[in-house]
C-alpha cells in the first residue's frame, strides 16, 4: 500500500458559500473536495475507529511510515479500503492546511466553527482541535518545516545608482540605472543591475501585494490579535 502522502490530491472544491455561509473557513474560499468527501464518511463512523485513522494521519504530518497502522485499521474495522482513503485524505489535508496558521491567525473557536460548517460531528471535532491546538502541535511544526522546501534567505542587502557616461548604445547615454547585490544565506552572492522604470515596476508590486496582506489579515479569520 502506498505511503499515505500519496493518497493526498489535489480537487476541484465546493465554494464555502454551498455550505449556507458566505464568511470563507480557514480552508479557503473554495473548500477542498477531499475535506468535503470525508465528512460524509464521518457520518456514522466509530469515534475509536476515527482516532485509530487520525492517529495515522498524525504520524504521516511527523513524517513517519504509517503504513502498517493502515493496514491494521483495514484487518480490523469494519471499514473499507476506499472510504479509509478518503477519510485518509481529508483528514490529512485538513490538518496541514490549519497547521499553516498560527495559534494566534487561528482561534480555536473559530477552527471548531468552520468544521461545524462542514456537517463535522461534535465528537470529531474535537479530536481535530486537540490535535492542533494541543501538546503534539510543535512537534506537527517542526516535522512540517523539515519536510518543506527551503530557499535561502537574504543576509544582506546593497545598492547603488549608476550612470552610464558611455556606452555602445547611445540611447542609454547617461540614463541611470540601480545596481543591486544580495548575500544569501547559503554564502553565494546575487548581483543584478534595473533601469529606473524597473525598479519603480518593482516598487509598484511590492506595496500592492502588502497591500493584498493588509487587507487578508483584516479578515476575521487570519486578523491576528495579541
Amino acid at each position: 500500500m502506498s505511503s499515505l502522502r500519496a493518497r493526498v490530491h489535489s480537487h476541484s472544491a465546493l465554494t464555502s458559500s454551498s455550505l449556507g455561509n458566505d464568511r470563507t473557513t480557514y480552508l479557503g474560499a473554495r473548500v477542498p473536495q477531499e475535506v468535503e468527501a470525508m465528512a460524509r464518511c464521518l457520518k456514522d463512523l466509530d469515534q475509536d475507529v476515527f482516532r485509530s485513522i487520525l492517529k495515522a494521519v498524525v504520524n504521516a504530518l511527523e513524517g513517519k511510515d504509517s503504513r502498517d497502522a493502515v493496514k491494521i485499521i483495514l484487518e480490523t474495522a469494519s471499514v473499507s479500503e476506499e472510504q479509509l482513503t478518503v477519510i485518509i485524505s481529508g483528514a490529512y489535508t485538513l490538518l496541514k492546511a490549519a497547521l499553516r496558521f498560527s495559534v494566534s491567525a487561528l482561534k480555536q473557536e473559530v477552527f471548531k466553527e468552520d468544521l461545524k460548517e462542514l456537517r463535522i460531528p461534535e465528537d470529531f471535532i474535537a479530536d481535530f482541535s486537540n490535535i492542533v491546538y494541543g501538546n503534539r502541535r510543535q512537534v506537527l511544526e517542526n516535522a512540517a518545516d523539515e519536510q518543506g522546501i527551503r530557499l535561502p534567505t537574504v543576509e544582506d542587502f546593497r545598492w547603488r545608482v549608476d550612470v552610464a557616461i558611455s556606452t555602445s548604445c547611445l540611447s542609454r547615454a547617461l540614463q541611470p540605472s540601480i545596481l543591486m547585490q544580495m548575500k544569501l544565506s547559503d554564502g553565494t552572492s546575487q548581483r543584478f543591475e534595473v533601469s529606473v522604470s524597473k525598479f519603480q515596476e518593482l516598487r509598484y508590486n511590492v506595496a500592492l501585494i502588502l497591500k493584498e496582506m493588509n487587507d487578508l489579515e483584516k479578515r476575521s479569520i487570519l486578523k491576528i490579535q495579541d
